[in-house]
């Protein structure tokens, strides 16, 4: 049997690997480029060098051998229209021509946009430059479908055996600043920690733009923070399972936000007189705790990077990670950070391990009878100054770190509207402030402006009206959002002349005889007597939540111990 050989091609959109064999006709592998791309005989031409020089025709004379094709070569593919002689190769895709290297994904809005722009940096030519990058995704698995031998353990050949990996500081980003959008978001998510000294945990919505200060650059801009149910003590995290979680995500779509991150506080009070907190995390420590990365590159598989130039249709991710923090001024000061694509993949394939005693340090898995993981290695320098390569247990989390400025604009920017006596925030029983109908008509009292919009364009106040236990308005919210999104206040007071609104009304008018009277009930919204029009729900009281806790599988989402 003939030895098999793998010879990747690269196209307009992307690199695809061919199985071929050194004595197969050039004629007999451009039959099978064809199939890969779904391309007719005669629609594309294939070529050795990049500059479109050296076409390999369909000729049954010649073999992959004598036209000295080897293994894991890189040839290079254009489209007919695309097709002949050229000093470079063409990075745009004709009207028309659809991405045949993935799947018709649709990509960001941000990143449409700036592929439309010039983005170039204008600079004598490095001779370096102008090479293929394949926006290939790394894989730590064994590859399906291998059938010259038997399965693993027992066996594994190079053709489906993952390539080792060395682990190298990337050296770019896919998010190049995270912005909030005011100093009022991240300070109201910080009272939990200033009011309890336990760590607190959220979800950062808001949008991706273009960063004009960096050359194609994207900025996440955060505009809201919603807290999960979780549990926070002085020095660890645990989230608890959210049933709300997928309304969350539909509302912010509804008002033009996405989750774009999260954010968790490390802070441990120095001197309270002075209001000064620990530097604890520095090039003498740590950045981010290993169970920290594992955590943020689950996050990242879980948020990918819709990308049409990638044979997988996605490509790394935005999803960013900020940390609340003492800095070496000794106050708060926010963080931002990714993991790197090589750490989305040890993480997703679950060959990456944390260690407990050793926060700075991460462990890649050795491979066992049910799991085979690749080598990992990185390069460091010895005490001769000599570079080495090490086997990556255990290894240095700073290889997987990708560090993002985090800043405040000059010029604050308000999505939603600030208030002297800002809507009670979600999930936050523990320190007494419940989302009721009770707390609405103390909100609803303090804030009289004659401008409905300003008064209800509060991102926890929105999410109260849709996700309550007494009147959820999921069904009939989508003028309201619809007005918040638009800041249109003509459509806020149609809204507000709604039958809905007006049985709102009456529920805070009702909540407010009871709290005179001593009856009020704080249950997540639920009122005692409810009106007869009314049916009672179950409702979830923080004493009930213990019962939502559960044993988190590996990698899905790991207690942060801070």
């Amino acid at each position: 049997m003939a030895e098999s050989i793998i010879i990747r091609v690269q196209s307009p959109d992307g690199v695809k690997r061919i199985t071929a064999t050194k004595r197969e006709t050039a004629a007999t592998f451009l039959k099978k480029v064809a199939k890969e791309f779904g391309f007719q005989n005669n629609g594309f031409s294939v070529y050795i060098n990049r500059n479109k020089t050296g076409e390999i025709t369909a000729s049954s004379n010649k073999s992959l051998n004598l036209l000295k094709i080897k293994h894991g070569d890189l040839l290079f593919l254009f489209p007919s229209s695309l097709a002949g002689p050229s000093s470079e190769m063409e990075t745009s895709i004709p009207p028309g021509f659809k991405g045949f290297g993935a799947p018709n994904v649709v990509e960001d809005e941000i990143d449409q946009y700036l592929s439309k722009q010039d983005g170039k940096i204008y600079r004598s030519r490095d001779p370096q430059l102008g090479k293929f990058v394949a926006l290939e995704n790394i894989s730590c698995k064994i590859k399906s479908g291998c059938e010259g031998h038997l399965p693993w353990p027992n066996g594994i050949c190079t053709k489906c055996q993952p390539s080792a990996i060395t682990l190298n500081r990337q050296k770019y980003r896919h998010v190049d600043n995270i912005m909030f959008e005011n100093h009022t978001v991240a300070d109201r998510f910080l009272d939990f920690w200033r009011k309890t000294g336990n760590q607190h945990f959220g979800f950062l919505y808001g949008r991706y733009t273009e960063h004009k200060d960096i050359p194609l650059g994207i900025r996440a801009e955060v505009a809201a923070i919603y807290e999960p149910p979780q549990i926070g003590t002085q020095n660890s995290l645990e989230l608890l399972e959210d049933p709300k979680a997928e309304v969350v995500d539909e509302i912010a779509a509804k008002l033009g936000l996405r989750k774009v991150g999260w954010i968790f506080t490390d802070l441990v009070s120095e001197d309270t007189r002075k209001g000064t907190v620990r530097y604890s995390r520095n090039k003498d420590t740590y950045f981010l705790s290993s169970e920290e990365c594992i955590t943020a590159g689950d996050f990242q598989n879980k948020h990918p990077n819709m990308c049409r130039l990638s044979p997988d249709g996605h490509f790394g991710s935005k999803f960013v990670t900020a940390v609340a923090t003492g800095g070496p001024d000794n106050q708060v000061h926010f963080e931002g950070y990714q993991v790197s694509n090589q750490c989305m993949a040890l993480v997703r394939d679950e060959c990456l391990l944390p260690c407990k005693d050793a926060p700075e340090l991460g462990y890649a898995k050795e491979s066992s009878s049910e799991q085979y993981v690749p080598d990992v290695f990185y390069k460091d320098v010895d005490k001769f100054g000599n570079e080495i390569t090490q086997l990556a247990r255990p290894l240095p989390v700073e290889y997987l770190i990708i560090d993002i400025t985090t800043t405040f604009p000059k010029d604050p920017v308000y999505t939603f509207s600030i208030s002297q006596n800002p809507f009670p925030i979600e999930n936050r029983d523990v320190l007494g402030e419940t989302q009721d109908f009770h707390s609405l008509a103390t909100y609803l009292s303090q804030n009289t402006s004659s401008v409905f919009l300003d008064t209800i364009s509060d991102f926890h106040l929105l999410l109260f009206l849709v996700t309550n236990e007494v009147m959820p308005l999921q069904d009939s919210i989508s003028l309201l959002l619809e007005a918040v999104r638009t800041r249109n206040e003509e459509l806020a007071q149609t809204w507000k002349r709604s039958e809905q609104w007006a049985t709102i009304e009456q529920l805070c008018n009702g909540a407010s005889l009871f709290a005179q009277d001593g009856v009020q009930q704080h249950d997540h919204g639920s009122l005692k007597p409810l009106p007869p029009m009314f049916k009672q729900r179950t409702s979830l009281s923080l004493s009930s939540s213990w019962d939502y806790r559960r044993e988190l599988p590996y990698l899905a989402l790991p207690s942060l111990c801070i």
